[in-house]
């Protein structure tokens, strides 16, 4: 356990992890750190989670933190343990692929939190390595919330195990929605993640994409923002296609499953349980 006393700092980070990137040789079988990050004492800043809420949709002023808020608390956490020089998976090309969340109560805007982060496990994936990371959070001994994040590497593989997803079912459309061209610039200042992928079409373009893409986690929270959470709720959403900028989108939901996507092309796909107890 290591014990932290500030929150570290994301574009350094970057570049850390970037330079270190082509030195990485990805397997699923490599060592990965043990190390876990303690944060104690996280207080959000309610100027940025106000940002955040506007950007992402949820409605400003409630008590209490929107679900993915947690992941922008912790997120500096998990980039510190991906960047650094133990870490097996190359940061530059990482793709976030999908993310579990468990919230068990209320975390109010103007709270105190425990942030811990570790790695916990590699697993071979059918385009390469994916990299599990889970964050926790605390108030006091209790847990409020967790969540389960994977990142992909991409490289060659063989791994008998590793079989194609399958095509999801298509569900009902609810709304058109337009989405801007600055919408990755104004969610990286609202979080703090100023991927090049996600800020300028000149950029992306290094990176092989034709213009930017939004932040994956800004498609789940626009998704949630729109379905609605209840306090005690599990979530799970996977991400399939990145959503290019400027674009047009439909979202999807029926019961408690949502997806984003653009005809027949699913962006991202999730599932909204209620929790009952622990």
């Amino acid at each position: 356990m290591i014990v932290l006393d500030s929150t570290p700092s994301l574009g350094p980070l970057l570049a850390l992890g970037a330079l270190r990137s082509p030195f990485k040789r990805p397997t699923p079988d490599a060592d990965f750190p043990r190390t876990r990050l303690l944060l104690p004492h996280v207080r959000p800043d309610l100027e940025k989670l106000a940002a955040y809420e506007r950007v992402c949709g949820f409605a400003t002023g409630d008590d209490g933190l929107p679900i993915t808020y947690p992941h922008v608390l912790g997120f500096p956490l998990a980039m510190r343990l991906m960047s650094a020089r133990d870490f097996p998976l190359p940061l530059l090309g990482l793709v976030h692929t999908s993310i579990e969340i468990e919230r068990y109560a209320e975390l109010p805007g103007d709270g105190t939190y425990d942030m811990a982060v570790h790695v916990e496990k590699l697993s071979p994936h059918r385009r390469g390595t994916e990299a599990t990371v889970v964050t926790g959070v605390r108030v006091g001994e209790d847990v409020v919330w967790e969540s389960r994040s994977t990142y992909l590497a991409r490289h060659r593989t063989r791994h008998a195990g590793a079989t194609a997803r399958d095509e999801p079912a298509l569900l009902p459309v609810v709304e058109e929605w337009r989405i801007a061209g600055d919408v990755g610039r104004r969610y990286g200042a609202a979080s703090g993640d100023r991927n090049p992928i996600h800020l300028h079409p000149l950029t992306a373009r290094l990176f092989g994409f034709p213009r930017a893409i939004a932040h994956g986690m800004w498609t789940v929270a626009r998704c949630l923002a729109a379905h609605g959470v209840p306090t005690a709720a599990e979530v799970r959403a996977e991400f399939r296609a990145p959503v290019l900028l400027p674009g047009t989108v439909e979202y999807a939901a029926e019961g408690g499953r949502f997806q984003l996507r653009s005809g027949d092309r699913v962006h991202v796909e999730g599932i909204i349980s209620p929790r009952v107890g622990r």
